[in-house]
Order: C-alpha cells, then sequence, then structure tokens
C-alpha cells in the first residue's frame, strides 16, 4: 500500500473522484457563462445563476473542504449558522438599499411644504 492511497483514505475521497468534481465544477462554470450571454428575463437569470452558484459551492464544500467526509453532526452545526447569516444579511439589505438612495437624493435643496 502506498503512501498516496493512504493519504486519499484519509480524505475519504481519490483523485479519481476529485477530478469528476472538478470536471462538474468546470461545467457549471461554463453554464453560467453561457447563461450571461443569453437575454433571459433579469429573474430568471439570478434564480438560474444563484441556484447554480449554490451547487457549487455544495461541491466545493463538500469534497474540496472535505466535509463530506466529517462527522456528520459538524455538518449539522453548519446550517443554522447558514441560515442566521443569510437571516442578518436580509436585515442589512434594506439600509444599503435606503442609504443608496439617500446618494441618489438631490443635496442642499428644500423641498417646499
Amino acid at each position: 500500500m502506498s503512501s498516496h492511497s493512504t493519504e486519499a483514505n484519509a480524505h475519504g475521497g481519490t483523485t479519481k473522484l476529485f477530478a469528476w468534481v472538478w470536471l462538474w465544477l468546470i461545467i457549471i462554470t461554463g453554464a453560467e457563462v453561457y447563461l450571461a450571454y443569453k437575454h433571459l428575463p433579469p429573474v430568471t437569470m439570478l434564480l438560474l445563476l444563484i441556484g447554480m452558484s449554490v451547487v457549487k459551492a455544495g461541491l466545493i464544500m463538500s469534497y474540496f473542504m472535505h466535509l463530506r467526509f466529517e462527522k456528520h453532526s459538524l455538518v449539522w452545526t453548519l446550517i443554522p449558522v447558514t441560515i442566521f447569516c443569510i437571516g442578518m444579511m436580509t436585515m442589512i439589505f434594506p439600509d444599503g438599499i435606503r442609504l443608496r438612495d439617500s446618494h441618489n437624493a438631490p443635496q442642499g435643496k428644500v423641498q417646499p411644504k
């Protein structure tokens, strides 16, 4: 048994498996680039691109960050943290829109009543 196969078993994956994951990441990225040149409605485009990005993030976390080979309890602790972060971002986004709109408003002019 070589040190290479021992190292692959320690991570739970093989070079062939990681090559397939890498190939799928390239295919999904190619599909995202292709969609960027299509004239789709903005909502459809965003949903497709975000969906593919979530799949890519899942593949990267599962295989290249080795979460697929970790204890399930570690993976399950990441789910509430992710939901919390997304919830916090959705609470902050309205402030960004308000700030953007305040920068676009005319400065120094008093509106008549």
